[in-house]
């Protein structure tokens, strides 16, 4: 599986709410960010905690977002690392 997104990049992390283990944090889900860097290919934690035997494996990227979008105030960037199916390409539009 290639990167599909590249440095600077805008990305919308998705909104969900998952029944089991996911590691992204609740406070940037539905939030709006950069792509920094691909930190590679790795399995996706949320398989590994479920039990599945061959749990995909995809791009973790850093994901920065700016504090004052996340908390209200903060001049400064929080970064996650995201794997890839938690986040989704944001439109010229904004959408």
């Amino acid at each position: 599986m290639r990167a599909d997104f590249r440095a600077g990049e805008r990305v919308r992390v998705r909104a969900v709410d998952p029944e089991g283990h996911t590691r992204v944090p609740r406070y940037v889900r539905g939030q709006v960010g950069r792509i920094v860097e691909c930190q590679g290919r790795w399995a996706l934690a949320d398989e590994i905690a479920a039990g599945v035997a061959e749990p995909r494996v995809e791009p973790v990227y850093t994901v920065a977002f700016a504090a004052g979008d996340l908390w209200g105030e903060g001049g400064h960037e929080v970064t996650v690392d995201l794997w890839e199916s938690y986040i989704e390409r944001v439109r010229e539009d904004g959408a």
